[in-house]
């Protein structure tokens, strides 16, 4: 009998990152069937249980990579790919046309978009150029630099990378600060961290997917309001002992493991439809964000899918899916087509493999 599943492969399904979302959005659809080929570095993936073909990958550095994954995607005849790490996003980029040109839908955003959204420096440049607001910032250059913060609180964060919110820190004044640069060591802060401008309550985060096609054509936009609470959700919760009362009581970093009210937050989405169009989005675009006073400013823009992609799946929102059923099957996708409102929690599972 002839397998009529359409092969997909997800990379890197392990580690609670995006790849696992994804798996999870493709195993929720509703119109069609999939031969879910996984991949992970790690041959003891609680996740292998879940897709119809587990192969282990070398990590995407080695310089076997892209040959083994090709051989992958021929011997399943893959006819779509779905990256689950940053570091293989920025392999896919580079090598777009080896895979493409085998025919496989490959639903990343172009290579510039890509470079500028993965460093945020570049992003808060390019926010500022196009006249949207976004928090100010400060590229370390010595120690004296450091002192001209008079904007406090502020997030030390990863310029570059820095995923799930890895390595961010919490400054409130100076002294904070300037022990963090002792911490940390002031030269790899210069080369590796951006001081990003504290904004807005944690009450009014959100994390929002605009969704275009693959040739830039707008499709539709969801958002979840984050409820930021409890160790899987906060990277880090201070009480807040500046006098900035607008910010809260306390002072709140996200991590990657997102949950909340799922919905179309208007107020929100357009305004990131607006920011998803003019940086020149051709694919998922995740956008991190705050309002305030009615106005969305912009902390990160993610140029992939979403670590919430099961949730918005769960919505009746499956992004992946959507682009399988426009690119592949040549269906013409409703814009801004229904979906659920609902609130989801999130929570650990154990698995005996």
């Amino acid at each position: 009998m002839v397998d009529k599943r359409l092969p997909v492969l997800i990379t890197a399904i392990g580690g609670g990152g995006h790849g696992e979302q994804i798996l999870k959005a493709i195993r929720l659809s509703s119109k069609y069937q999939y031969f879910i080929v996984g991949a992970d570095a790690d041959a003891e993936c609680s996740q292998s249980k879940l897709v119809d073909r587990f192969v282990t990958l070398p990590l995407a550095n080695h310089p076997c990579y892209m040959n083994e994954l090709l051989l992958v995607c021929g011997r399943f005849g893959i006819r779509a790919l779905f990256h689950g790490c940053e570091p293989e996003l920025k392999r896919f980029s580079a090598e777009r046309d080896r895979i493409e040109e085998r025919g496989i839908l490959l639903p990343i955003n172009p290579t510039r978009l890509i470079n500028v959204c993965m460093n945020k420096e570049a992003t808060n440049q390019l926010l500022s150029g196009l006249g949207f607001e976004a928090p100010r910032y400060l590229s370390v250059k010595t120690r004296d630099s450091l002192k001209q913060i008079d904007w406090y609180p502020v997030v030390v964060k990863p310029s570059v990378g820095g995923g799930g919110s890895t390595n961010v820190f919490i400054a409130q004044n100076t002294t904070e600060l300037l022990g963090l640069a002792d911490y940390l060591g002031l030269e790899l802060i210069a080369d590796s961290f951006i001081i990003q401008e504290y904004v807005g309550n944690p009450e009014d985060e959100y994390t929002v997917g605009v969704l275009h096609d693959m040739d830039g054509n707008y499709i539709n936009s969801i958002a979840v309001r984050r409820l930021l609470s409890g160790q899987l959700h906060t990277k880090t919760s201070v009480p807040n002992r500046t006098k900035r009362t607008d910010l809260g009581a306390k002072l709140v970093v996200s991590t990657g493991v997102s949950h909340g009210y799922v919905g179309r937050f208007p107020e929100v989405t357009e305004q990131c439809k607006e920011i998803a169009k003019a940086i020149g989005a051709k694919g998922p675009i995740n956008i991190q964000c705050r309002l305030i006073n009615g106005k969305v400013k912009v902390f990160e823009i993610n140029p992939r899918f979403s670590g919430t992609t099961s949730l918005r799946a769960m919505a009746g929102y499956n992004e992946p899916e959507v682009l399988i059923r426009k690119h592949i099957y040549g269906e013409t996708i409703e814009q801004d087509f229904d979906y659920n409102e609902v609130l989801i929690l999130r929570s650990l599972h154990e698995q005996i493999l």
